[in-house]
């Protein structure tokens, strides 16, 4: 990761810290985290509190962040951050968009209004990109462009947008625009092992001119199944001896088969896809106690339900949710291959959203694991933090 110029940034709808954490990873510093939750703003003062190499000098504002004066909290700052809450947008949520009061897209546009940042980098669900709230996403990628550009008292969001759409069209000169961009990741591509696909949202000050694009992947399904099926380099690593190694999986057999005839003696560029295995490394059974493992205690009960199957070994995890009512424990496991289950524990859960080992989670396990569903895998922020600070310079 870019270590030769520490970037100042400031970090909105913290959470547990994933994201911010990989922004710290790749060389910038949070001068402020603004998060409202107790038990997630346990867990960041629990980890600055311990001196975490990552976490030292985090100034918390536990506060809701439309009370929060920016000209009080911090000076001038590289960039804006943040993941709005996204049970708006969640496609296991209500979907009440712009008429879910916790709607945060409004306070990330203060945000950056008010502190002008360089750049600002917003994450969500995919959820957001819904084909039913394409006109709002629209409304928010106008709001972030033109800042200065603000809603009238009273007015309709819909009348707002007409408005940003035809000063965007007229070509008028704003005294604060951005060029804002945005994609949708899968994590698994990036070094993470878990299938967790997130919106990331890019904005340079246009006075800046700067060239940017989002981080090419890095890993790829080509070869974890070229590792697993054509090389077996996979199961070796891992010592998993012939009679233990699961069936070639059908869905892929086709696939696999052209990896062969194309890839015979030279694998497919980059790195393979980490799956759940990868992630549990080294980690004691927690069924026999975990040992000293920070928040690696087990928890009874896991079992399947149609729809929610849990995580095979030799995949990426399917994506941990938080739940809108409690942790959906149908999702939130593993499924071995002899037909067991049981609940990832916290730190598994932590591996899987790649959080480092020495980073440790306040409350119970089901406020534990809620934090976790609603973070940001850190190496993905890392990526991105890095990739912002790598070409914008």
């Amino acid at each position: 990761m870019n270590k030769q110029r520490q970037r100042t940034s400031i970090e909105l709808f913290t959470g547990a810290g994933g994201l911010a954490l990989g922004l710290e990873r790749s060389g910038w510093h949070h001068h402020a985290l603004i998060e409202r939750n107790e038990n997630a703003c346990a867990t960041l003062r629990l980890n600055e509190s311990r001196g975490h190499s990552l976490a030292k000098g985090w100034h918390l504002y536990a506060e809701d962040v439309r009370k929060i004066t920016y000209k009080d909290v911090c000076g001038p700052v590289d960039m804006v951050a943040g993941g709005p809450p996204c049970q708006p947008f969640s496609l296991g949520g209500k979907h009440g968009a712009y008429q879910d009061r916790r709607d945060m897209f409004p306070e990330a546009v203060r945000a950056v209004r008010e502190l002008r940042p360089q750049c600002f980098v917003f994450e969500n669900v995919k959820g957001l990109l819904r084909q039913s709230f394409a006109g709002y996403f629209q409304y928010i990628i106008l709001q972030l462009t033109y800042p200065d550009l603000k809603k009238k008292e009273g007015e309709a969001w819909q009348s707002h947008l007409a408005r940003l759409e035809r000063h965007h069209t007229g070509g008028r000169v704003s005294d604060l625009c951005y060029r804002v961009v945005y994609r949708l990741l899968d994590a698994a591509d990036y070094g993470v092992p878990q299938h967790r696909h997130r919106v990331f949202i890019v904005g340079f000050r246009s006075d800046l001119h700067r060239e940017w694009s989002f981080p090419n992947p890095s890993h790829s399904l080509d070869r974890l199944l070229w590792d697993q099926w054509v090389s077996m380099s996979y199961w070796e690593e891992h010592r998993i001896a012939k009679k233990h190694r699961p069936q070639k999986p059908d869905r892929h057999r086709t696939h696999i088969e052209r990896l062969q005839a194309e890839h015979s003696l030279i694998p497919p560029a980059g790195k393979r896809w980490l799956t759940v295995r990868d992630a549990l490394r080294g980690l004691p059974d927690p069924r026999s106690g975990g040992g000293s493992v920070l928040n690696h205690e087990f928890k009874g009960g896991a079992r399947p339900y149609p729809g929610h199957t849990g995580s095979v070994l030799d995949a990426p995890s399917k994506a941990l949710k938080a739940g809108d009512h409690g942790v959906p424990g149908g999702e939130n496991m593993i499924a071995f291959p002899n037909g067991e289950y049981r609940y990832y524990t916290v730190r598994e859960s932590a591996r899987v959203q790649t959080f480092p080992d020495d980073y440790v989670f306040s409350g119970s396990w089901t406020e534990a694991m809620r934090q976790l569903g609603n973070a940001v895998p850190v190496t993905l922020a890392a990526m991105v933090g890095d990739s912002i600070l790598t070409q914008a310079g």
